[in-house]
């Protein structure tokens, strides 16, 4: 797979042997059907599309071989497909790490399926249109129309350019299509639930098929089998099989141990063998303070956004990804809020085995709380966010919202906001939830503020109430929310966006207040700022904005093609200082 592009298996969280499954990355034929009626014309099958495309990069971005920028309000993916003799009598999936936005897929001119969202897994069955030993031919079209209004599409710009916080837009596929082998009943899905208290795991066995079966679920350290339980069913469902692991071994940011859980299937159709992890650990909240594995921690952590020069959503390699991870911690940040995109599953692996901890966004805006339809999307395709990441021992919360305007668009607003927090804790009772970041909160674990501003004392006077106890007075970004009483911890989740590029570099570049002249006032005002946080016994963590440049918005301490705009060093001493929560 040397040549394939990314062509490392996409679920390093739920993986087959090498012999079930097929990247389907690289060259596809391609063609953009701005007028939405290439159904009508034909393009479903049998019709070579005009141009050609690189999946799994989007074709607004330089890698995709295509770059267009323009609105793309449909396009049209075409292949064709041989699958291995060896799969006979299996069944053949078709997943896709996500397509943007309204997918439908054909198989020899047979509509097979579909998706809605830009951001979530799905999976297409294609056995019962596959054809024995030959060519297959596969069509993928996606719409995608940000201007119609009420599609979760996050920062991608809704007008012709990029423009303040608003970047590139993505269209159709961007995340890796693979084919994959199955037995009749097979393992759908796994989630596994750390127990750091009662030293072990409880693993949730998502089985889909008709037939009776027995299986068992093991844990592996280093090589050695750790735990083992047998369990069995009858047709679909979910399963419910403890492990504690003798020797227990937790995980964390200092020792990120990673336990091999492997589950064995076994029913009429054959045997499946699929092949998670999981991390030994307890994220929680207690008082004002968040606890890792029972004990305080303070949360330094940047504000990223995943957006890369050449492949805009989709990182050029897993080398990319890791990169990305290790500046951030050079520059002495112990994790990140994942903003306004749902990360691949191959990035959260590398968070789990780096111990770099994660807060979980969605994609939210684009939003419109006035409109019942979006309510119900933004429900459903959450609910595919949690489904998929859960079981990543480095997600240490989720925040399924980001500077919404709920109180402007009622009645759906609050009635939205606080379902998805009743969602969030319904289906992952095990991690803190954040309803929605900054401005408004209804019903929350997090209670959190974005402070922008430049002035260093005014920005330490705004947090003053907090380190004598005045809940009340403490900073806001709304008065029309859930008041704040010193009951659940306080996180500055996004301050700093000091804007510097050397010499102005880019043009129209932007970032928060009024730029610094020279390197070291820049380095001033964000020890100021960073200081004016660590010193706040009210104050439990903070994220500062951001790790990268993007497009026009220069306030990352990387440029957006990861160079170094500071020593990291410089920013690590001030980061490391212990803080006063910590004391």
């Amino acid at each position: 797979m040397a040549d394939i592009p990314r062509p490392e298996h996409p679920r390093p969280d739920l993986r087959r042997d090498d012999e079930w499954w097929l990247n389907l990355n690289g060259a596809w034929q391609f063609e953009i059907d701005r007028s939405v009626s290439g159904q009508e014309r034909g393009y479903a099958s049998g019709r070579d599309l005009a141009g050609e495309i690189v999946v799994p990069f989007c074709p607004e971005s330089a890698l995709s071989g295509v770059g267009d920028r323009d609105f793309l309000n449909s396009v049209w993916y075409r292949r064709l497909l041989e699958v291995p003799d060896s799969w006979s009598g299996r069944r053949v999936l078709l997943h896709f790490g996500t397509c943007d936005y309204l997918t439908t897929v054909w198989l020899n001119g047979r509509r097979m399926g579909g998706h809605e969202g830009g951001y979530t897994p799905f999976t297409v069955e294609l056995t019962g249109a596959l054809k024995g030993g030959g060519r297959n031919e596969l069509v993928v079209r996606a719409v995608d129309d940000l201007r119609k209004g009420g599609i979760p599409s996050g920062k991608q710009s809704p007008g012709y350019d990029s423009a303040g916080c608003h970047y590139t837009r993505t269209t159709g596929i961007w995340q890796t299509v693979w084919l994959e082998a199955v037995p009749r009943t097979c393992v759908e899905n796994v989630h596994v639930r750390p127990d750091l208290d009662r030293r072990g795991f409880t693993v949730q066995v998502y089985v889909a098929g008709p037939d009776a079966f027995a299986g068992c679920v093991t844990a592996v350290a280093e090589g050695r089998q750790a735990a083992r339980a047998e369990f069995r069913g009858r047709g679909g469902g979910c399963l419910w099989v403890e492990l504690k692991p003798d020797e227990p071994r937790p995980w964390s940011p200092a020792d990120p141990f990673l336990y091999e859980i492997v589950i064995e299937l076994d029913g009429k159709g054959g045997a499946d063998r699929v092949r998670t992890y999981a991390g030994l650990r307890k994220f929680h909240c207690e008082g004002n303070r968040f606890l890792l594995n029972n004990e305080p921690i303070f949360l330094r952590t940047v504000l990223d956004q995943g957006f890369y020069p050449e492949g805009i959503y989709t990182a050029p390699s897993l080398k990319a990804l890791e990169e990305d991870i290790e500046a951030s911690l050079a520059f002495g940040f112990n994790g990140a809020r994942l903003h306004q995109k749902v990360f691949e599953p191959a990035f959260l692996h590398l968070c789990d085995r780096k111990g770099y901890l994660v807060f979980g966004e969605f994609a939210d805006w684009g939003y419109d709380f006035a409109d019942p339809r979006f309510s119900q999307r933004i429900l459903s395709q959450w609910t595919e966010v949690l489904m998929r990441d859960m079981s990543h021992p480095a997600v240490i919360g989720w925040c399924p919202l980001n500077e919404t305007m709920q109180a402007g668009q009622a009645p759906y607003g609050e009635w939205t906001t606080r379902r998805l927090y009743r969602l969030t804790k319904a289906l992952d009772p095990t991690r803190p939830a954040l309803d929605a970041s900054g401005y408004f909160h209804f019903e929350t674990d997090v209670w959190d503020c974005h402070n922008y501003d430049q002035d260093v004392e005014r920005f330490r006077a705004a947090f003053e109430p907090l380190a004598r106890g005045d809940w009340g007075n403490a900073f806001t970004n709304t008065d029309r929310q859930l008041p704040y009483r010193g009951d659940r911890p306080y996180f500055v989740s996004e301050y700093g966006g000091i804007a510097w590029a050397e010499d102005g570099a880019v043009e129209g570049g932007w970032g928060y207040g009024e730029r610094p002249p020279t390197r070291e006032e820049f380095l001033d005002r964000f020890r100021g700022l960073t200081e004016a946080l660590l010193r706040n016994p009210g104050v439990a963590g903070f994220c500062y904005t951001q790790l990268t440049d993007i497009e026009q918005e220069i306030n990352g301490l990387l440029t957006y093609d990861r160079r170094l705009k500071f020593p990291p060093e410089q920013i690590a001493s001030v980061l490391k200082q212990k803080a006063a929560a910590e004391q």
